[in-house]
């Protein structure tokens, strides 16, 4: 069981910059780490992942803004947002799953989501 704590989201202006942090409970070496979002009224959608040995994969609508990196040492993610926008509004997520060889293994596991608004 991994515990994955967020924090760093808030109200900014549109154009604006936000780092969002996870912290989780145990070793993230082996884990594939990822940040989703959700605005209300939708569904949840992936934003950006990242493997253990750093290769990172970014949905179309964050990709050239949103930097996602990880900290092996301090268990921690990160999800580094710049020129945000007001159709960025919405809880973030940090999602982890273990992963053996090239493979996704075991139980999803999800923080509890920080509240990110863009304002016009």
């Amino acid at each position: 069981q991994v515990q994955l704590v967020e924090s760093g989201g808030g109200l900014v202006q549109a154009g604006g910059s936000l780092r969002l942090s996870c912290a989780a409970s145990g070793s993230i070496i082996s884990m594939r780490m990822g940040w989703y979002r959700q605005a209300p009224g939708k569904q949840r959608e992936w934003v950006a992942v990242i493997i253990s040995g750093g290769s990172t994969n970014y949905a179309d609508s964050v990709k050239g803004r949103f930097t996602i990196s990880r900290d092996n040492a301090k268990n921690t993610v990160y999800l580094q947002m710049n020129s945000l926008k007001p159709e960025d509004t919405a809880v973030y997520y940090c999602n982890a799953r273990r992963v053996q060889g090239t493979f996704l293994v075991g139980a999803d596991f999800w923080g509890q989501g920080t509240q990110v608004t863009v304002s016009t």
